[in-house]
C-alpha cells in the first residue's frame, strides 16, 4: 500500500480509496517484478470494480536519473488514448444537434473537396481516381477513411516538431489522395483522428483543447490533463524511455511528441490523435462515467445512447479491424468483438484504448470493471499491461 506522501495532489475521491482500498498485493508484486527486471522504469495502477476503487497505486520510478520515484498522480503522455476522447467530444456535439457522425467531411472542411482515391500504384506512379462516395466522419471514427497511415512528405515531422496549427495539419492531410475506397477495409489513420479534432473546433468554433477543457476535463475534474505542460506541472511528468542495448534508455527526439524532456516546448500542434497529457485518476473518472452511461457524479457529459452508438462494433466483419486478433472498433474505441479478443478475460463488449507508449484503458460492462495501466516505454508495454487485465479481471 502506498504512503501518504505517495498520492498527494489526486482527487479527493481516488485519494480516500487508495486507503480504504490498495490494489491487490499479487499485482503490486507482478509489477514490481517488471520493475526489477528492467523492462519498464515504473507503472501506476488503478482499478474499479462494482464501484469500489483500488489505487491509485505506484511502483518504481518515474524517472531513473536523476532518480525520482513514481508517484500515484504522476503524469503519462497517454498517446493514442487520446483518440477516443476526442472522439467523445464529437458526440457531444452530436447530442446537441450540431453535427451528425453520418455527415461528410466536407461539409465542415471544404478543403477536402474533390479528394481522390489511389487507384492503382506501382513503384513510380499512381493513378487517381474519383472515389464512390466521399468519406464521413464515421469513416474517420472507425479508421475506414483511407486517409494516409504515415505523415505526408510535406511534413514528415510534424508529429515530432508539432510546430503546425492543427488547421495547417490537417489543410496538408486533405490534399492526400486516400489510399483505399472509403468503408473498404480498415488502416489505422493518424491524419484521420486529427481531421476529426479540427471537425470538432470548426463545429464548436472554438479551439479543440479548449472545447474539451470545458466540456469533458472540467466536468470530471479531470485536473491534470492537459495537451500543453503548464510549467508547474512537469515534474510529476514521467520520462519516456525506449529498449535497447538491454536496458532502457532515455528516448530522444525521434518519438511521438519529440523529445520527452522537452515538454512540448513550442508546440502548436495539440494532436487529437496522441496528444494528451493525463493520470491514472483523471481517466479513471472518464471511464466510470463512460460505463455509467454518460453521467459522473450525477452530471451528465455525453447522452446514455452517444455512449451506446459509440461503444458499438461499427467495423463488422472487416478483417483485420483492430491491432489485435478478436478486436474491432467502434467510434474510435477498440471493442472486444469475439472470444479470441478476450484471452486476456476481458469479456465480450469490453471497450477501451492504449497508447503508443504503453499506456492502457478498458472499461468491461459486464464485469462493471474499469481498469488503467500507465507506464512510459515507446514501442513496447503489451507484456505488462496484459499481466494487469488478467490480474485485475480474476480478482475477487
Amino acid at each position: 500500500m502506498i504512503g501518504f506522501a505517495t498520492f498527494l495532489g489526486t482527487t479527493s475521491l481516488f485519494a480516500a480509496a487508495v486507503l480504504a482500498a490498495p490494489v491487490d498485493p499479487k499485482i503490486h508484486s507482478r509489477m514490481q517484478h517488471y520493475v526489477g527486471k528492467g523492462t519498464i522504469a515504473g507503472a501506476v495502477m488503478l482499478y474499479a470494480k462494482n464501484g469500489t476503487i483500488y489505487g491509485p497505486e505506484a511502483v518504481g520510478s518515474q524517472e531513473l536519473d536523476p532518480a525520482k520515484p513514481m508517484r500515484a498522480d504522476s503524469i503519462f503522455q497517454i498517446m493514442s488514448m487520446t483518440k477516443p476522447i476526442t472522439a467523445l467530444g464529437i458526440m457531444i456535439l452530436e447530442d446537441e444537434g450540431k453535427l451528425s457522425v453520418a455527415d461528410p467531411v466536407e461539409k465542415y472542411l471544404p478543403e477536402f473537396r474533390g479528394q481522390m482515391v489511389i487507384a492503382e500504384r506501382s513503384e513510380k506512379t499512381r493513378t487517381l481516381k474519383k472515389p464512390s462516395r466521399v468519406i464521413t466522419i464515421r469513416d474517420l471514427m472507425t479508421h475506414t477513411s483511407g486517409m494516409i497511415a504515415s505523415p505526408p512528405p510535406a511534413i514528415p515531422d510534424i508529429y515530432q516538431k508539432m510546430d503546425l496549427s492543427l488547421k495547417e495539419a490537417v489543410s496538408v492531410f486533405s490534399q492526400q489522395p486516400l489510399d483505399f475506397e472509403p468503408g473498404a477495409r480498415w488502416q489505422y489513420s493518424n491524419a484521420g483522428i486529427a481531421t476529426l479534432g479540427r471537425v470538432l473546433e470548426v463545429v464548436a468554433d472554438q479551439p479543440y483543447e479548449k472545447f474539451l477543457e470545458e466540456r469533458i476535463f472540467l466536468p470530471l475534474g479531470m485536473k491534470d490533463s492537459f495537451f500543453f505542460p503548464p510549467a508547474e506541472k512537469t515534474a510529476r511528468i514521467a520520462m519516456v524511455y525506449k529498449f535497447g542495448k538491454g536496458k532502457l534508455l532515455k528516448a530522444g527526439g525521434d518519438i511521438l511528441g519529440g523529445d520527452p524532456a522537452l515538454y512540448r516546448k513550442g508546440a502548436k500542434f495539440p494532436g487529437p490523435e496522441f496528444g494528451l497529457f493525463s493520470t491514472a485518476s483523471d481517466l479513471a473518472a472518464l471511464y466510470q462515467m463512460m460505463l455509467d452511461g454518460g453521467t459522473y457524479k450525477g452530471r451528465r457529459i455525453v447522452s446514455k445512447a452517444s455512449v451506446q452508438v459509440s461503444t458499438a462494433l461499427h467495423t463488422g466483419d472487416i478483417e483485420p479491424a483492430g491491432h489485435s486478433t478478436g478486436m474491432g472498433y467502434g467510434l474510435a474505441w477498440t471493442v472486444v468483438r469475439d472470444p479470441l479478443g478476450t484471452l486476456q478475460l476481458q469479456s465480450k463488449g469490453t471497450f477501451g484504448h492504449g497508447g503508443a507508449f504503453g499506456t492502457q484503458g478498458w472499461i468491461d460492462p459486464a464485469k462493471k470493471l474499469v481498469g488503467v495501466f500507465m507506464i512510459q516505454r515507446s514501442g513496447g508495454g503489451s507484456e505488462e499491461s496484459n499481466a494487469f487485465k488478467q490480474m485485475v479481471a480474476s480478482t475477487d
